[in-house]
Parts: structure tokens; C-alpha cells; sequence
């Protein structure tokens, strides 16, 4: 291997570690404290909560202080989940809500900007459900799950991805579990799965030279099908406590 190639991989790498950091602290970022006009996750979740009708479930006048989450039935948790898929799915498929968004991102790579605000849109609705099931979003371990998520991968496809063996479904318990060598494992993966799904092939060749990347890249058009994926990977990495 010469000077030259030696040099290129570790561009490479360079580039790979600062993606993958981008990416996480973005979708930290959103879910935590929300971007621009989008409010953040828990944010979000709460606000939906307190349209529930108390006579199916919803919150009562005696809350003690409690959030919404801990005060409404488990089908009423399920009726707001599928309502923030379905309001998500919708604003992905308004390309001018996206774009507007993008504009309200910065990443060290040029995302367009309907891409940049679906991203902002899906990350959003992760910690949202993963709220509403009561995980903690600020764990470091769910974080990294929320992050698969966003780009449509499960957390347990992922584990298994490292050779991680794990049971049918997944517990706050078990996740809080996985050694942080497994989630430092994984978290040098995600970065490009999230650029697979929502950059482009121009930002690929210029961040990622050298860097093998899974899965296709998506030029354009990151839309309402994938947000439903994201729902979907989302319901299967936070299950509800049993």
C-alpha cells in the first residue's frame, strides 16, 4: 500500500468518525430540544397526549404532576403512536414543509434541503415513540436506537448485525444492558447508515472515499414510504413494557 492510499483511508476514516458524530448529535439535538420550528421529541409526544379524550384513556384532572405518559392508559399510548406516524408520513410527503425545514440544519455535509428536513421529521417521531413507551431518550443506549431507527434499521437487526445474540423482542432492561463496546460497535456503522438513506452520491464520493457503504444511496426523494419504515423500525426497537 503507498503513501498515497495510506493517506486517502485515513481521510476516509476521518470522515466516516465525523459523519457518524454529525448525525448522532443532530438526531440528539432534535429529539432533546427540537430544531427551529420543530419542537423536540417529548415536546411533541405531551402535546399530542393532552388531546386525548380522558373518557378512553387519556389524562385525568389528578396528576399529581406526573407526565401525560404515566397518566393515560396503554391503548391511549398506541392511539397517539399511530397518530404521529400517520402526521409524520403527511409532512414528509409536503416537499415544501421539508425544504423549509432544511434550511434550519447545518451538517458538515450539503444535504439537500427536503432531505434534511425529513430527516429532522423522522428523528423527531423515534424519540417521540420511544418516549411514549418509556424509554428514557437521553440514555446513551437509546439514543443509538433511536438513531437505527431513523434511518429504518431495527436495534435488533443491528445486534445481530455485530453478532450479538438477542431474544424475539427487546426490554428497556435489556437495552440498558448492551455493553457500551456493542454500542460504540454499532454507532461506527450508523453514520453511513443514515447517509445511504438520506444523502446523495456526491456527498458519498467526497466524505467517504475508501469506505464501503451499506445499502443503496438515495439521490433524491427520501418520502412518505420511508417515514412509514421509520414508524415501523421505531414500534419494533421500543417495544411496550410487559
Amino acid at each position: 500500500m503507498d503513501a498515497k492510499t495510506t493517506d486517502e483511508g485515513e481521510q476516509g476514516e476521518g470522515a466516516s468518525s465525523a459523519l457518524v458524530r454529525s448525525f448522532q448529535n443532530l438526531i440528539v439535538r432534535v429529539t432533546q430540544d427540537g430544531v427551529g420550528p420543530v419542537t423536540g421529541s417529548i415536546t411533541h409526544a405531551e402535546a399530542r397526549l393532552r388531546k386525548v379524550d380522558p373518557g378512553s384513556g387519556g389524562p385525568s384532572a389528578d396528576s399529581d404532576g406526573k407526565p401525560l405518559r404515566d397518566q393515560v392508559s396503554d391503548e391511549a399510548i398506541e392511539r397517539v403512536i399511530d397518530r404521529l406516524i400517520k402526521e409524520a408520513v403527511a409532512a414528509s410527503s409536503a416537499n415544501g414543509f421539508l425544504t423549509g425545514l432544511g434550511g434550519v440544519v447545518t451538517m458538515p455535509v450539503t444535504l439537500p434541503a427536503n432531505l434534511a428536513g425529513a430527516l429532522v421529521i423522522n428523528a423527531r417521531l423515534v424519540g417521540a415513540i420511544a418516549y411514549l413507551r418509556g424509554y428514557d431518550i437521553s440514555d446513551p443506549h437509546v439514543q443509538t436506537g433511536v438513531t437505527l431507527a431513523t434511518a429504518g434499521v431495527t436495534l435488533t437487526s443491528a445486534l445481530r448485525g455485530v453478532g450479538v445474540k438477542v431474544g424475539t423482542k427487546l426490554t428497556a432492561q435489556a437495552i440498558k444492558a448492551i455493553p457500551i463496546a456493542v454500542i460504540r460497535k454499532i454507532n461506527t456503522r450508523v453514520g453511513f447508515m443514515l447517509l445511504a438513506k438520506y444523502g446523495t452520491q456526491r456527498s458519498v464520493i467526497t466524505l467517504a472515499k475508501g469506505i464501503p457503504i451499506a445499502g443503496g444511496v438515495v439521490g433524491a426523494g427520501v418520502d412518505a414510504t420511508l417515514t412509514a419504515l421509520v414508524g415501523r423500525a421505531a414500534k419494533a426497537s421500543f417495544p411496550a413494557h410487559i
